[in-house]
């Protein structure tokens, strides 16, 4: 049984697409992405594959989960729309000697046959699609009978879910986009995935960001960041001052560092699902 998608016929994904590759294009995403690196490595260690499984990596960024199954003898294609994070993944991947295929690739849009890979992967990158039922739906499309999917994505109450939340108050989404951070709802994964898939394992971890400070981290992702980088870039002066206002009042709220360096932290969804 295949699952139900409720497309929004009036949005323009195509345009909403060329907007988002510009802005993860922008700042130097790989610089913020690599210190996500352990949630790639649990992953891998989660799903539990074995040496020469074919794995595909969607959204695959600059490369976390790409080198963690790849350090595991796994067979890995590396996918993203942003051709800059595969070559920061390539070089990452050269440099410890792992070999990787990696292609161009819209997530929404997979050029792969059906059924072609053991698992399909994606840790904080398939989330931000913005035709989220569409993407799901191609993640199953291309997982075999019996594959795996697996997942880390932010939850609504984490700490860049309601960054991602601050942000649209100051320069809202396009119309018709959902929250990315509903991949890591469990009712909004049921509802994706529940007509092919069994949830397997639905785990909320916590990744904490350590910073110097909190201007240190402001410093850091309005420069490194795409969607942060476009959206102070978005607003006037007046504008980024209260952005930049409300972004502190946040880090505060979810600092729990017991020292003077700063440790925000973020819950996630861990998920792996077997596709029926």
């Amino acid at each position: 049984m295949g699952i139900q998608t409720s497309i929004n016929h009036t949005t323009d994904y195509a345009a909403i697409k060329a907007k988002q590759n510009v802005a993860w294009g922008s700042g130097d995403y790989s610089k913020v992405g690599v210190t996500l690196q352990i949630t790639g490595e649990e992953l891998a260690e989660a799903m539990d594959m074995k040496a020469d499984a074919k794995v595909l990596d969607v959204a695959a960024g600059n490369g976390n989960a790409t080198l963690a199954f790849a350090r595991r003898f796994c067979n890995v294609t590396s996918t993203d729309y942003v051709e800059a994070l595969l070559e920061a993944s390539s070089r990452r991947a050269e440099a410890e000697g792992l070999f990787v295929t990696y292609k161009v690739a819209d997530a929404e849009s997979l050029p792969f046959e059906e059924q072609s890979f053991d698992a399909v992967v994606s840790t904080f990158g398939v989330m931000f699609t913005p035709n989220q039922h569409q993407s799901a739906a191609e993640l199953q499309r291309i997982v075999k009978t019996g594959g795996k999917i697996g997942m880390a994505s932010w939850t609504p109450e984490s700490f860049v879910g309601q960054l991602f939340k601050t942000i649209g108050k100051h320069v809202p989404p396009p119309a018709g986009v959902n929250s990315p951070a509903v991949w890591g709802n469990g009712a909004w994964l049921e509802e994706a995935f529940g007509g092919t898939c069994e949830i397997l394992s639905f785990q909320r971890k916590n990744f904490m960001l350590r910073y110097r400070d909190a201007e240190h981290f402001l410093d850091y992702f309005r420069t490194f960041y795409g969607p942060m980088h476009k959206a102070f870039e978005a607003l006037d002066a007046n504008g980024q001052a209260a952005l930049r206002s409300d972004v502190l009042a946040l880090v505060e709220k979810f600092d729990v560092s017991t020292h003077e360096s700063l440790c925000i932290s973020s819950e996630y969804a861990e998920v792996i699902l077997e596709r029926l």
